[in-house]
């Protein structure tokens, strides 16, 4: 619904597999272990990639399949 409304949206995960059953707009696959979405604590410049990365993919059309996040 939000994307209807004209609000983008999307999604950071580390279950690709069950997020694209879900089939949000745009997904974000990133190699962290549940609980981590941006990466270990204290690596402020690994999350700044991946919040830019999750951003980038906003300013896209939504995909069918999950974009793998490259560090």
């Amino acid at each position: 619904m939000l994307e209807e409304r004209g609000i983008v949206t999307c999604s950071i995960t580390a279950l690709p597999e069950i997020t694209a059953k879900v089939a949000p707009p745009r997904t974000l696959a990133v190699p962290y272990p549940l609980g981590y979405p941006l990466g270990a604590p204290g690596d402020p410049g690994l999350q700044s990639r991946i919040i830019e990365a999750a951003l980038t993919l906003c300013e896209g059309e939504p995909a069918t399949e999950p974009v793998a996040f490259v560090a």
